[in-house]
């Protein structure tokens, strides 16, 4: 079985691309047969495996990204080539500028396949767990601080832009909550 319950998948359907979820399976000894809702959940159809295809992955760009395509969207479609040239406009410490001038982002491939659709990436969150001087003993006892209260969530651009310094005391959000 190619699919399970729960899965998303696309069929021609009226001569129309159209994207389901598959419900229901059904195996025989020559072939599988999927149960697809779609439209909204209002109409259900069965479907032979070989007629399904899995939808093609949505495209990923980091928010910087998604922010300058967003500004320049409508005059990307009159002449892609004179707007893909004001990423050099920008500030050469911002997001948008490091993406642009890595050749492996596929920075030009991905702007115009971004009229397709696309998807914000999450960034993971950090906490600067900043260290503070607590007294004990009359002496200095250097310790970091362990409540969420004293940390700042941020994205790893965010702490390096503020002092690279910072950078030593992020925690992912993730392996903070372990610990708490």
């Amino acid at each position: 079985m190619r699919f399970k319950k729960g899965d998303k998948v696309e069929f021609i359907y009226g001569g129309t691309l159209t994207q389901g979820v598959v419900t229901e399976i059904r195996a025989t000894n020559h072939d599988i047969s999927y149960q697809i809702v779609y439209f909204g959940g209002e109409k259900k159809i069965w479907f032979a495996e070989r007629e399904l295809l899995s939808p093609a992955p949505v495209l990923k760009v980091p928010q910087c990204v998604a922010d300058w395509y967003e500004k320049y969207k409508c005059a990307l479609e009159y002449s892609i080539w004179k707007y893909i040239y004001e990423w050099a406009d920008q500030d050469y410490e911002s997001d948008f500028y490091s993406f642009m001038n890595h050749a492996c982002n596929n920075p030009i491939e991905t702007l115009i396949k971004m009229k397709y659709g696309y998807e914000v990436e999450k960034e993971p969150l950090y906490y600067v767990k900043l260290p503070y001087f607590g007294y004990v003993t009359n002496r200095m006892d250097y310790t970091l601080s362990q409540s969420k209260t004293d940390a700042v969530m941020l994205t790893e651009s965010k702490i390096k832009r503020m002092d690279e310094r910072y950078w030593q005391f992020a925690v992912l959000v993730d392996e903070a909550e372990g610990e708490a």
